[in-house]
């Protein structure tokens, strides 16, 4: 929405398509929209978690590791683990504060070191010394740490130099940061990728979704019309004592009912002030439709562990930007759609998993219903807080190339653009090259479920492939050294690295991350790091040494 975005897109990047952050508008609208997820699905809870008996592997994984923490050996291994969690993060945060002091100035520090040569870094291929991406490579499984590389491979590797050989043809030789030139094949081949990916998983996990419900209401029928039949499934005490507790400490339905019914008139009402573009008809609408999208997302979730609420979202970016369209400021108005969307439909996920959570738990569904409450209300403060004061603190935000570069923010933007001024804005031949990556996408996700498990684990992902065509390789290459940790420490002791690599993982994100908040400070106080590390080629460096040599005559 920003205008440091708005200024990459060079297409509607008026004023009617703009909205600077602001911590009082953000804030207020966390609070307007984040609350509806909550009381979406909670009517709901009984029939996905006791009748449907839906999985929600996340949910039972965090389970079982809480319930693993209530044993002798379980108490005893979650000791160490917070150790390990402990030291690794010292050890991050203080390896982030010794980088500072070597970022003096612009493409300075570690960050920008060209471990894989001169050329490489060119292209955006470089170890930059990041614990969190190395951690974040610890967490991931090996199939996306790869997918990424391979999509780094392929892109700047191999098409990005192709197409840049095109200059003066396929798009003009001046057009260098714009879309007009090959930043827009960099960004809407990215975007292909991800709605072809994207699109391919929403019919599979709404397919999955139809036919397991209707095969639960095809039983539950043959259950009422057999009345003879005897349920002769085993149900075990532990089973039996969930299912009591969970039924007992009730969340009434009018409470649910008119809690979304109230937020959803506030909401109607007060978001057309945030977003003028955002006419009071369309939330209402967003509004109708979202407790079925949160129930598909839930219950698609609860079967595959894959929340999809991204992909509503860019639904709602579509549908509301192409009905508001590019003269009533369709792009801003998709923008915010997708956030009221996004915001529904990820929050009913998740409060189902922590449903989920509770019920093997043994906790009150109530209380957790208030927690979530509790926290959801915080995080409305202390997201976009955190979210300000790098902005304030950081000027580059945004910008590619930066620290902070945020590559989503451009490519939902112009999906919305899509969406609203359709493909005419395109270079040449990128419209052909989208539709080959969509329907590779596609296909690509075809192969990994036709050829089973044991096959398909080894196909890359098409969305994991897609994230670097737009930032880069060095970040693939960060969770590759993380995958390479790890498989070495499995080689060794591979008992340990089960039970320490995910905290070993978070304490380099956590120590990583905590640095991230006294070096906004240091911004937002104007100290600057005394040294600027910067990696010259030998030629250059002999300019650099005459010219110097020239000024101390």
């Amino acid at each position: 929405m920003s205008e440091t975005i708005a200024k990459q897109s060079t297409v509607a990047d008026d004023s009617q398509d703009i909205k600077n952050p602001r911590l009082g508008w953000m804030i207020g609208f966390l609070f307007v929209v984040s609350f509806l997820g909550l009381f979406s699905l909670v009517p709901l809870r009984k029939i996905m978690i006791i009748d449907y008996k839906l999985t929600y592997p996340s949910g039972t994984a965090t389970a079982n590791l809480i319930n693993s923490f209530h044993t002798p050996q379980g108490a005893n291994l979650a000791k160490k683990q917070v150790r390990t969690l402990g030291k690794l993060s010292v050890c991050s945060f203080l390896w982030g504060f010794f980088q500072w002091f070597y970022t003096g100035g612009k493409d300075c520090g570690f960050v920008n070191f060209p471990s894989l040569g001169l050329k490489a870094y060119d292209n955006r291929f470089y170890f930059d010394f990041s614990a969190t991406y190395v951690g974040v490579g610890m967490i991931c499984p090996y199939i996306v740490n790869i997918s990424v590389l391979l999509g780094g491979i392929l892109s700047w590797g191999i098409m990005w130099p192709l197409i840049g050989n095109k200059k003066g043809d396929w798009y003009p030789a001046d057009a260098l940061g714009s879309l007009d030139g090959l930043q827009g094949y960099r960004v809407f081949i990215a975007i292909a990728l991800i709605l072809g990916d994207g699109l391919y998983n929403f019919v599979k996990v709404m397919g999955k979704s139809t036919a397991a419900f209707a095969s639960q209401v095809r039983s539950r029928r043959s259950a009422r019309t057999h009345t003879f039949a005897i349920d002769t499934s085993a149900v075990s005490f532990d089973d039996k004592r969930r299912t009591e507790l969970f039924l007992q400490d009730q969340i009434p339905k009018p409470i649910a009912y008119g809690g979304y019914l109230l937020l959803a008139a506030v909401s109607t009402a007060t978001l057309p002030h945030i977003f003028p573009q955002l006419r009071w008809y369309y939330v209402l609408v967003a509004y109708v439709f979202a407790p079925a999208l949160a129930f598909c997302n839930a219950y698609g979730a609860g079967l595959t562990d894959w929340s999809l609420a991204s992909t509503y979202g860019k639904l709602a970016i579509f549908a509301i930007g192409g009905w508001a369209g590019a003269a009533h400021g369709g792009v801003l108005a998709g923008l915010a759609a997708c956030g009221v969307m996004m915001n529904i439909v990820s929050t009913a996920s998740d409060l189902m998993q922590d449903f989920k959570t509770g019920y093997l738990t043994l906790a009150s569904p109530r209380s957790m219903f208030i927690s979530q409450v509790i926290g959801t209300a915080m995080g409305c403060v202390i997201a976009p807080s955190v979210f300000w004061l790098f902005l304030k603190a950081f000027d580059d935000i945004g910008i590619p190339g930066s620290e902070y570069p945020a590559p989503n923010a451009l490519v939902y933007r112009n999906m919305a653009i899509l969406g609203v001024e359709g493909f005419s804005s395109l270079p040449k031949n990128c419209l052909t090259l989208c539709y080959v990556f969509f329907a590779a996408a596609i296909l690509i996700n075809l192969l990994r479920d036709m050829t089973g498990k044991k096959v398909g684990r080894w196909i890359p992902l098409p969305m994991a492939m897609a994230i670097p065509f737009y930032l880069g390789s060095y970040f693939a290459i960060d969770m590759c050294v993380g995958s390479l940790i790890l498989f070495v420490w499995e080689r060794i002791n591979k008992a340990k690295a089960d039970a320490f690599a995910p905290a070993v993982a978070s304490g380099l994100i956590c120590g990583d991350g905590i640095w991230s908040l006294p070096q906004s400070f240091l911004a937002l106080a104007k100290v600057k790091p005394p040294i600027c590390m910067k990696f010259l080629s030998r030629s250059i460096n002999l300019k650099v040494d005459s010219f110097i040599e020239s000024l101390s005559r």
